[in-house]
């Protein structure tokens, strides 16, 4: 009957215990925030945007092709010396994309920022936060970097995590403000750093690549649903980008697969274009404004908090 007894309290007690650590555990990678490192303020960039124009382009803008807007309607825009920055919403696949079309006269003013201006986990905010605090112009939520353990960090020429992912596909942006794809499993973070790379977001996959698609039909991120709101960078020509968001999950708009995102932004003239997180992350922030209509499950338009953003800033 003792014995009983003790295997009883032993039974509860460990039942106690192993739930104990599993909702903490939960907490530890979901919720309690961890900060590794604070980021410093940037230095001014090294060159000028009079340094990295063309003879020919006789200090405009430079680009090498255009986006073809056949169909879309202005939401807004922006114009300076630097920049020039003209919002379209489309229509495709019952869904409303959202594209910026982005023209800069330096690389410069292509960066991202982190949440709380803070490298860590669980570190969040929504995109329109982190946007304002880095005083961006134009704004999309980044990778979500807080909330894996691996995966490669490079923010603005900083090297915050060298941990490889097995077979992650990887954003890198150069110092020119060139793109290139690459996989975790050829390259290490640190010979991407000195190779010049000032960006590295890793999530993926890449969508498109010379103008090729990509992803397949059925290519979907983890468990994903088929149709998502979607996040995607892309680039257009030298120093020409977009910056792409998409409705889903509403009455209003579906949402797209990766397939239907990358074969629009091939139509519409992009030429390489990265998967960034998507569904209830998607946001696009303008001039302090949310653009879209970010939600996480369809019955109420809200922000999620993440971990970073990609924006572009004008001078400080």
């Amino acid at each position: 009957m003792k014995t009983r007894f003790h295997k009883t309290i032993f039974a509860v007690a460990y039942g106690t215990a192993l739930t104990a650590f599993t909702g903490y555990a939960a907490l530890d990678t979901f919720v309690i925030p961890k900060q590794y490192a604070v980021v410093e303020a940037r230095e001014e960039a090294a060159v000028t945007p009079d340094e990295v124009l063309t003879e020919e382009a006789d200090g405009n803008i430079v680009t090498m092709s255009e986006v073809d807007t056949e169909g879309a309607s202005v939401v807004s825009s922006y114009e300076d010396e630097s920049m020039s920055i003209t919002i379209y919403e489309y229509e495709t696949n019952d869904t409303a994309v959202y594209v910026a079309d982005v023209r800069l006269s330096s690389p410069e003013y292509l960066q991202t920022a982190l949440a709380g201006n803070t490298y860590g986990r669980n570190v969040t905010a929504n995109t329109s936060e982190i946007a304002d605090d880095a005083d961006a112009i134009l704004a999309i939520n980044g990778d979500f970097y807080g909330s894996r353990n691996a995966g490669y960090v490079i923010r603005n020429g900083v090297l915050y995590r060298d941990t490889a992912e097995r077979d992650r596909e990887d954003l890198v942006i150069y110092e020119d403000g060139s793109f290139a794809m690459v996989s975790e499993n050829d390259v290490s973070a640190q010979e991407l750093l000195a190779q010049g790379a000032v960006q590295v977001l890793s999530f993926g996959p890449a969508l498109l690549a010379d103008g090729e698609i990509q992803v397949s039909e059925t290519e979907e991120v983890g468990k994903a649903k088929a149709s998502n709101p979607r996040t995607a960078i892309g680039i257009v020509g030298d120093l020409h980008y977009v910056f792409v968001v998409s409705d889903g999950r509403t009455d209003a708009s579906e949402g797209l697969s990766l397939h239907e995102l990358a074969a629009f932004l091939r139509d519409i003239g992009v030429a390489g274009a990265y998967n960034l997180d998507g569904g209830g992350s998607s946001t696009m922030v303008f001039r302090g404004e949310v653009v879209n209509n970010p939600t996480t499950r369809g019955n109420r338009i809200k922000e999620r908090a993440v971990s970073d953003i990609v924006y572009i800033g004008g001078d400080s």
